[in-house]
This record gives C-alpha cells, sequence and structure tokens, in this order.
C-alpha cells in the first residue's frame, strides 16, 4: 500500500490546477471531482455546478473509458491488445481499431525524432523497470539495492526497437521480430484525455478539466470565462511548488521530466526518459519541457519528443511543422525559455 501512495503522488505532482474561482455564481462554480486509477496513472476528472446526478453520471462515464482504454492499450494486462500483440511471437494480432489508429499515430512520431522515440522501446523499458526502482528509492534513498542494467543486456534490449519493425494492415498489427516489445505509454494518456474531452463535450459540458497524472486537458474555458491556471512543478520539490503557471483555454498542457519518476546510483541520476540512440536515459540541459497543444496525444509524444531533441531542434520543428504548439524549457537553474512563433 505505501508503494501505491507514493506511485500516486509522484503521478499527480507534474501540474497543480489553480482554478481560482470568483466568489459569485457559487452553485456554477462550484468544482466536483472523481478520481480512478487506470493505466498506471491517478486520473481526476473536475466538473462544475456541484454534485448532481448529471455530473455524477458524466463522471462515471469519464471513468468508464479510461476502464475501456486500460483495458486496450495497458501492457501489464494479460488481455489488452497490447499484450496479445506483445506476446504474438511475431505472429499477426487483430486489434480494436482504436488501438491500430494509436499504434499509427506513435508511429508518426517517432519518425520525426532521429530514432529517439519509439513506441517500440516495450524491452527497453521492461529492462530499466525505472518505476519499480524509483519505488524503491523513494522508499530506502541511497540505502536502495539498486542495480544497473549491464550494456550488453542494454543492447540486446535495444536490437528489438525499431518502428521499421511495426507492419499494420487494416487493423491487424504484427511484430516483424519476435522480441519486440510495444509500449504506449508515452501516448495513451493524451489520447484517453483527448477521448474524454470528446464525450464530455458531447453531453453538453462546457468547462471542465481532465487530468491524467500531469497531462492536463481543458474544456473550453473557467465557468467565469477567463482561462485555467496551471501550474508546473518545480523539479524535485517535495512539497509540489509550482516553478511558474501557463494559462489554458480549450487547450492541454503536458509536462515531461527527468525528476517525475527517478531514482539515484553512486550520486548518478537515472530517470525514465529513456533516449533510444543510446538505451540510457536521456541528457538533457532542461530537467523539464511543458508543451501546450490542442489535443493531449500531440502533447503527450511532443513533450517526450522534445525533452530529447533539445530547444533549439524544438523551436525548428514547431516553426516548419507544428505553428500553434508551444514549449517552455525549465532549466536547472529555474529560469523558463519560450520555444514557438511569436505570440500577439
Amino acid at each position: 500500500m505505501n508503494n501505491i501512495k507514493r506511485c500516486l503522488s509522484l503521478l499527480l505532482l507534474p501540474c497543480l490546477i489553480f482554478p481560482l474561482l470568483s466568489s459569485c455564481g457559487v452553485q456554477k462554480n462550484t468544482p466536483v471531482s472523481k478520481t480512478g486509477f487506470y493505466f498506471d496513472t491517478v486520473i481526476t476528472v473536475t466538473l462544475y455546478g456541484g454534485e448532481t446526478k448529471e455530473n455524477e453520471a458524466l463522471l462515471s462515464g469519464c471513468m468508464e473509458l479510461a476502464e475501456k482504454y486500460d483495458n486496450l492499450f495497458s501492457d501489464t494486462k494479460k488481455d489488452s491488445d497490447i499484450s496479445k500483440i506483445n506476446a504474438a511471437g511475431g505472429m499477426p494480432v487483430s486489434v480494436d481499431s482504436e488501438t491500430a489508429a494509436l499504434i499509427r499515430k506513435g508511429l508518426d512520431y517517432g519518425a520525426i525524432s532521429g530514432g529517439k522515440f519509439s513506441i517500440t522501446c516495450g524491452a527497453l523499458t521492461d529492462l530499466w523497470d525505472i518505476s519499480a526502482k524509483a519505488d524503491e528509492y523513494a522508499e530506502k534513498g541511497d540505502a536502495a539495492d539498486i542495480r544497473i542494467p549491464a550494456q550488453d543486456e542494454i543492447d540486446a534490449a535495444l536490437s528489438t526497437v525499431g518502428d521499421e519493425k511495426v507492419e499494420i494492415s487494416g487493423n491487424t498489427v504484427t511484430l516483424t521480430d519476435p522480441a519486440t516489445r510495444l509500449d504506449l505509454g508515452a501516448v495513451a494518456k493524451g489520447y484517453i484525455a483527448d477521448r474524454m474531452k470528446e464525450y464530455l463535450v458531447s453531453q453538453g459540458v462546457s468547462s471542465a478539466i481532465i487530468n491524467l497524472g500531469g497531462n492536463v486537458l481543458t474544456v473550453g474555458a473557467r465557468p467565469d470565462g477567463k482561462e485555467y491556471v496551471i501550474g508546473i512543478q518545480k523539479p524535485f520539490s517535495e512539497d509540489g511548488e509550482a516553478a511558474f503557471t501557463l494559462k489554458a483555454k480549450d487547450q492541454s498542457v503536458v509536462t515531461s521530466g527527468n525528476y517525475q519518476r527517478y531514482f539515484k546510483k553512486d550520486g548518478k541520476l537515472y530517470h525514465h526518459i529513456l533516449d533510444l540512440t543510446t538505451g540510457y536515459p536521456a541528457e538533457s540541459a532542461c530537467p523539464s519541457v511543458s508543451v501546450i497543444t490542442k489535443d493531449s496525444v500531440d502533447g503527450d509524444c511532443l513533450s517526450t519528443i522534445f525533452f530529447l531533441m533539445g530547444k533549439e531542434w524544438t523551436q525548428k520543428y514547431i516553426e516548419e511543422s507544428a505553428p500553434g504548439v508551444e514549449a517552455y524549457f525549465l532549466d536547472e537553474n529555474g529560469e523558463v525559455s519560450f520555444a514557438g512563433l511569436a505570440k500577439d
């Protein structure tokens, strides 16, 4: 149970919501939330208008969606689409159309990263098992007996990585290397958030906050018409202190950082964002990158890729391929720098 509590805390820290509601129109502006644990992530959905039967039904509907996608995308559930693909030994597997679509989305983003990002990283992420080691480190600190993978193990895992090893025909997925393992951890949370928003909007909701372990997606504006204010955690802050804030209206804010899941060994920091060109946790001049996008699945992928590729590459990419995206790099001195097109 203690390990679970630490995991939940870790997942909740990256982004903090400050609704800053006004005192007028109390019932209209009264938030009501529901929380669940799916895809190894704490999921919280917040609506406004108080504890009504309608809101309760909407919140339950969001959690039903989370469970649906957990059963499709999780690589820790034996009967999920992803687990079936990984266990197929290179044989074709028929999957849900949404699973196939999300795999395609992951492959599209892998193509822009120069090999640093890929959803075929499952064997390497399993080898490092950063989440379990982060839990052990959180409990025991420097006394934790954590083993770093040997170079030959890393090389063997890296040999299974490569987007070219995935073939998709319609809703049939084949891994051409039987040892390759899919891991949708860098794309699934954003996709799930987008589907929740789509559902809420279809039900007439105009103001809401969807938070999947730090992936924050806002529905419309706050009930008072103002933008949401989202706090970005100060790296390694134990109390979740915000380093800076961002404003969002009908947008997604996703942060990737080396402080979200990590451990230390012999004074060296090891975190969960792996560079697939080296097989080791990525070296970065900035401990976190926060990305504002329209759709959360894009922010999910891009926040990781921007962390891996750095600010100069990010600036060029946004200018050439993603003019509506904003990225905020937080350096080790607490300074924030912007990457994107000049704002009015």
